[in-house]
């Protein structure tokens, strides 16, 4: 695709978190170019580009030696330092006060960072990472004796912040549900009414959900797409109700879930089988995509291997650009990354036998 005469063609970069480090993909003019690892050996659980200086990342890794930490870089990603503070919760709250970082999110205005963690917990930083607090409204939420783990995690994620009114945040905790603010982090509400937890004993609880990954559009912060444990969902207040939209997928199970930031109608699901077997149902590896905000489903999959592609699509592991209209990439457990152009209608694939990976993003520069 050429820029028309004038103008600057955007060029992006795909940060591709796996088990064995961070790789970068960049696409524009010419051919694609891959170079990795970096932080070789860490997992890459997340990844952020802060708001105000696109040439500054983030990135949540774990190594089982280690442990946990937060590295910046301030090129891009060619140079990685350690953060020396980190999110972690008090002595004697639990038996680790931090396993994990999963999710790393920005305030609009780059003032505010917010990590979320494993033991679940969100943080925040006023000094770009330099110290952490606690967020106790949520942190010791009244109903927090309904949060449990899931599957090995305990995870605090999914931290979306409106772009048009940064008062209102939303939150995930696996195993716990969706949470609310809507004045900065003073105070939060659960947001689970109208999703079901087939796993509990009460099929629609206050509280306790497993939430896989929440998406908030870019232009529309009350707009908000939801893949639980069980189902697929759409809010369009802001997390104070949610429809569900599961009809016409074939499962209600998965993990990723992406939105078109240049239209609020537009979704991208991952469907897998049972939480039992964890992987793409009949082994077709499918991108579904909904035009009308989940009210219809088509198959959006040329290109994409239909038969004993048993992966798994983890939920950080999909991303759709806000710079290239219609760009949308993923990434597997068998380490191959497919990227489309055209909002599903054809995927390529990019790289493949990578280390299995866990994040995706997109990083949009202007040259």
């Amino acid at each position: 695709m050429t820029a028309a005469p004038g103008v600057r063609e955007a060029r992006f970069m795909l940060l591709v978190g796996t088990e064995k480090g961070l790789f970068r993909v960049r696409q524009g003019p010419g051919p694609t170019h891959i170079d990795g690892p970096h932080l070789a050996g860490f997992r890459i659980l997340h990844t952020a580009q802060a708001a105000q200086d696109p040439r500054e990342l983030l990135a949540a890794v774990d190594h089982p030696v280690w442990g946990s930490h937060i590295h910046r870089s301030r090129d891009g990603g060619e140079q990685w330092t350690t953060l020396d503070a980190m999110p972690q919760h008090p002595p004697q709250r639990f038996p680790q006060s931090l396993n994990s970082v999963w999710h790393l999110a920005w305030s609009p205005d780059g003032e505010r960072l917010y990590a979320g963690i494993d033991p679940a917990g969100l943080f925040a930083s006023d000094d770009r990472g330099a110290s952490w607090r606690d967020v106790p409204s949520l942190n010791e939420h009244a109903t927090r004796a309904a949060w449990e783990p899931s599957r090995g995690l305990f995870a605090m994620h999914s931290i979306c912040i409106d772009p048009r009114d940064p008062l209102r945040i939303v939150v995930a905790v696996s195993a716990g549900g969706a949470y609310r603010s809507e004045d900065g982090g003073a105070s939060w509400h659960p947001a689970n009414s109208g999703v079901r937890a087939e796993n509990l004993p009460e099929r629609y609880p206050v509280a306790g959900h497993n939430v896989h990954r929440i998406v908030m559009h870019p232009a529309d912060g009350r707009r908000l797409y939801r893949q639980c444990y069980n189902g697929t969902y759409r809010s369009d207040d802001g997390g104070l109700h949610w429809t569900e939209i599961t009809a016409g997928l074939p499962s209600d199970f998965g993990y990723a879930i992406v939105c078109d930031p240049l239209d609020p109608d537009t979704v991208f699901q991952v469907p897998e089988s049972s939480s039992h077997l964890r992987a793409t149902v009949d082994g077709r590896l499918r991108v579904f995509r909904s035009s009308d905000a989940g009210r219809s489903w088509v198959s959006a999959s040329t290109g994409l291997p239909q038969q004993h592609a048993y992966v798994t699509v983890l939920r950080e592991a999909m991303d759709a650009s806000a710079l290239q209209p219609g760009h949308v990439c993923f990434g597997t457990s068998s380490g191959h990354l497919f990227l489309s152009r055209n909002r599903g209608d054809q995927w390529e694939l990019v790289a493949e036998f990578l280390p299995r990976i866990l994040s995706v993003r997109f990083v949009e520069l202007q040259e």
